[in-house]
């Protein structure tokens, strides 16, 4: 294992994380849905630095661009000579870079453009290992003081049968191992995990001691079970930190026509039901003059136990208004529509700690 010096900012030398309300998410820089230019990329990576209060935070994965998300991060910090010290960076391991020998990369076809590699899921003790030194060779310079193991329900979803998916449930539980290994040896400060099925998470958090969670697709204004609601706060209680993230459904809550990273077509009969949600919704917010985005990202926020959202983007301009929209006061009227219209579940309106009576 190759020696990295350990450079945390004193913030993550307490106990407990503590981070900002907004962390930034670098699946833009992987090229996710469109191929920026670099200059593009380089520009949002600068206004994230700018308009972040104190240290500023970065969400990133090897599965990004396989690595290209990691490697453009790393480029541009060294680029705009900003201090390791003044970075906290998450990367979530289980996916190595590799060549590309197809017509596009294997993992989630038709998602990232423009890829020159390829990437594999390495979940195992040396997998992850692995995955950890080339995800900070590709950081050029800058080390993650957060990592997790990435995508655990895509692996065990590969599972042929009952006994292969406890075989591959032993592969995550040992690359924990060397997550632990690499915290004991002081490489790196906070452990924890992320996935779109929240399930995942949930036993594996009975198993193995977590620092932070980051759900994804799971906890958002169109998707929030009472179960989900209830492990959250269970998480919060034992001081697990917990992030949300994905809470656009790629894009499909503000107009896009990715769902949960797939392309959908408005018309075809299985996907009727979310596009009635979304119009229904859209209707509201534009009752209101509230933006789709911002009662995204308020309900994504608000929910007790959720301390920080992961929010990404491919426009550097839109950087500020991302911010801004954690403090925007939404009426609550609004959140009663939503719940008259069964939009939203019925015990949701009350948790929110902003609304307004506007």
């Amino acid at each position: 294992m190759k020696e990295y010096k350990n450079t945390a900012p004193k913030e993550l030398e307490k106990a407990h994380l503590n981070l900002p309300p907004v962390i930034f998410g670098t699946s833009g820089l992987g090229n996710l849905f469109i191929a920026l230019q670099n200059e593009e990329k380089l520009n949002i990576v600068s206004e994230c630095v700018r308009l972040s209060k104190g240290k500023v935070v970065f969400d990133s994965a090897g599965k990004y661009g396989a690595g290209l998300a990691l490697e453009t991060l790393g480029k541009c910090l060294k680029q705009l000579n900003i201090p390791r010290e003044n970075v906290i960076i998450s990367n979530k391991l289980g996916w190595f870079r590799t060549k590309l020998i197809t017509k596009e990369p294997t993992f989630e076809p038709g998602v990232w453009k423009g890829l020159k590699h390829d990437a594999v899921q390495k979940i195992s003790y040396d997998g992850i290992i692995e995955c950890f030194e080339q995800g900070n060779e590709l950081l050029n310079g800058y080390l993650p003081q957060m990592v997790s193991v990435h995508d655990p329900d895509e692996y065990i979803n590969t599972a042929k049968d009952h006994e292969h998916s406890e075989k591959l449930y032993d592969d995550i539980l040992n690359a924990y191992k060397a997550l632990h290994d690499l915290k004991k040896h002081g490489k790196v400060q906070f452990i924890g995990v992320g996935a779109k099925n929240w399930k995942i998470i949930e036993r594996i958090a009975k198993d193995v001691e977590l620092d932070w969670i980051m759900i994804a697709n799971s906890m958002t204004i169109k998707s929030h079970s009472q179960e989900l609601l209830d492990f959250i706060a269970e998480m919060a209680a034992k001081g697990v930190y917990v992030i949300n993230s994905a809470v656009f459904h790629s894009g499909f809550l503000v107009g896009s026509n990715y769902f949960d990273y797939r392309l959908i077509e408005r018309g075809a009969l299985q996907n009727e039901a979310l596009y009635k949600w979304r119009d229904e919704f859209f209707e509201t917010c534009n009752k209101f003059d509230v933006k789709p985005a911002e009662a995204c990202v308020q309900f994504a926020l608000n929910v007790p136990g959720i301390k920080s959202i992961a929010l990404n983007t491919t426009n550097a301009d839109r950087v500020q208004s991302n911010l801004e929209m954690v403090d925007k006061n939404i009426p609550t009227q609004f959140w009663k529509e939503l719940k008259n219209k069964n939009l939203i579940e019925a015990d949701i309106a009350p948790l929110f700690r902003r609304a307004t009576t506007a």
